[in-house]
C-alpha cells in the first residue's frame, strides 16, 4: 500500500505547485500571515513531507 500512498501524495504535490500560490516568491512574512495563509503553508508542508517518504 505504501507505493500507492506515495504516488498519491506526489500527484497532490504537483497539483499544489501549479494551483496554490507560492508565499516564498511573494516574500510573505510568516509573523504577519493570515490564518488562511498559515493553513495553506501547513497543508503544503504536510503534502511535501508525505511525498518525500
Amino acid at each position: 500500500m505504501k507505493p500507492m500512498k506515495l504516488r498519491f501524495f506526489k500527484l497532490i504535490a504537483k497539483v499544489n505547485k501549479t494551483v496554490l500560490p507560492s508565499f516564498t516568491k511573494k516574500g510573505l512574512d510568516i509573523s504577519k500571515a493570515s490564518k488562511a495563509q498559515l493553513a495553506l503553508i501547513g497543508w503544503r508542508a504536510f503534502v511535501t513531507q508525505n511525498s518525500l517518504d
